[in-house]
């Protein structure tokens, strides 16, 4: 068989034959919905009841396992229509070709391969799931598909790469390279600030930071200290995502004003509140000139005691801001908060490839273990069920730490 040199349509250098190109725009993309199942029910009950059911199996995924899935199964599909296969259902021997083929691929400058080991995994599961939506038996339960994955792992072998966490140092930083407090830059200055300090004090993952809304914020008071308190309910998560284990972080002052999240919510929530108000020319008569910042040892947050925004309207926490400060309707996509960290990393003098979104989830954890937190204290805020995973984590901050070479007398 001749290599396979793409099984993505859009990225294709050659254009696929015109009949390939007509059965693709054909494709019933909602993939994991039997649309013919549908049709039965349709006949048996009514429109209305095979729309519910479709609605409801369409939903049984979250948005982002849906657009994966979508994207793997068209690849599948380019492959089989350009190689004359069936797609559904697949011959066990044809999905192992066409991983094979897929682990072949390389980047266009040929310095690497074009998809790593977990992304033929998904596309794997992918595969099983449209078939498994249909009522099929998945073909990647063969023993022949199985195999090849396993080879593709063991040929394939490399350290992931992971992204550099970000530090109290570091964010810090990344906070200094913010816009000027002027317009229009200072739309995005005081909406970042909160998007870094929630993300790096809560552990938050780039989906949940752009998953919140104001009506998801609740402000307390500290029993110990009696200082606000800012509690975030996360309703979805990578790990729980239908909702059923109602997480919650809670963010406390900070002891400085410019690294104090609750600051940062007084400061964006006014300037929305303004906008929602009196529109967008308030707002840029509001920072024309820029309002003096307090001194950071000033905290603004003590008059904060009520989130006008949270008024069961679902508020955006993180809208878009376009570089005219214009503020948008709709919330941050997470790969538009990832491209956020890297293009402050950058601003930074740092290697924005060394960041990303995930670096503010890990930098609480290795932040955390600096400063002596427990495994268990870890654990708890950033919500993580694996201890494994929170000792990776300390490792990496003090890799002497009940170390035994400490004891050698080295």
């Amino acid at each position: 068989m001749d290599p396979v040199h793409t099984t993505d349509p859009t990225t294709t250098p050659d254009p696929l034959p015109a009949t390939v190109n007509h059965r693709l725009r054909h494709l019933d993309h909602n993939v994991l919905v039997d649309t013919q199942a549908l049709q039965r029910v349709r006949q048996r009950f009514d429109t209305e009841q095979a729309h519910l059911l479709g609605r409801f199996l369409a939903n049984a995924q979250s948005p982002a396992t849906l657009r994966a899935y979508r994207a793997d199964w068209t690849a599948f599909c380019t492959w089989c229509l350009t190689q004359n296969r069936t797609s559904l259902p697949a011959d066990p021997v044809d999905v192992a070709v066409y991983l094979a083929a897929c682990a072949q691929l390389r980047t266009p400058d040929d310095t690497g391969w074009a998809l790593a080991p977990t992304t033929l995994e998904r596309r794997a599961a992918a595969i099983a799931a449209v078939h498994g939506a249909h009522g099929l038996d998945s073909p990647t339960r063969a023993e022949v598909v199985r195999m090849t994955l396993r080879g593709i792992r063991r040929t394939r072998k490399a350290r992931p790469r992971r992204k550099a966490p970000v530090l109290l140092s570091t964010l810090e930083t990344l906070l200094a390279a913010r816009p000027h407090n002027a317009h229009p830059g200072g739309v995005a200055r005081r909406r970042d600030a909160l998007l870094l300090l929630t993300g790096f004090a809560g552990a938050l993952r780039r989906s949940e930071l752009a998953a919140l809304t104001f009506d998801d914020l609740t402000l307390t008071q500290d029993a110990l200290s009696n200082t606000p308190t800012l509690v975030v309910a996360l309703h979805t998560t990578k790990t729980d995502q239908e909702g059923r284990k109602h997480q919650q972080v809670a963010l406390p002052r900070g002891r400085h004003r410019t690294t104090c999240c609750i600051c940062a919510l007084a400061d964006w929530s006014h300037l929305l509140q303004m906008h929602h108000t009196h529109g967008p020319h308030a707002l840029r008569r509001h920072l024309t000139p820029p309002p003096p910042e307090p001194a950071p040892t000033t905290h603004t947050c003590t008059d904060l005691h009520t989130l006008p925004l949270a008024d069961g309207s679902a508020h955006p926490l993180f809208p878009t801001v376009d570089r005219h400060g214009r503020i948008g309707e709709h919330a941050m996509s997470p790969r538009a908060i990832g491209d956020l960290v890297k293009r402050y990393a950058e601003r930074a003098g740092l290697d924005p490839h060394d960041f990303g979104g995930h670096s503010l989830r890990a930098g609480f954890a290795t932040q955390a273990a600096l400063g002596g937190a427990s495994d268990r204290e870890i654990m708890r805020q950033g919500r993580w069920t694996n201890p494994g995973t929170v000792h990776d984590y300390i490792r990496t901050a003090n890799p002497l730490e009940d170390n035994a070479v400490t004891r050698l007398g080295l």
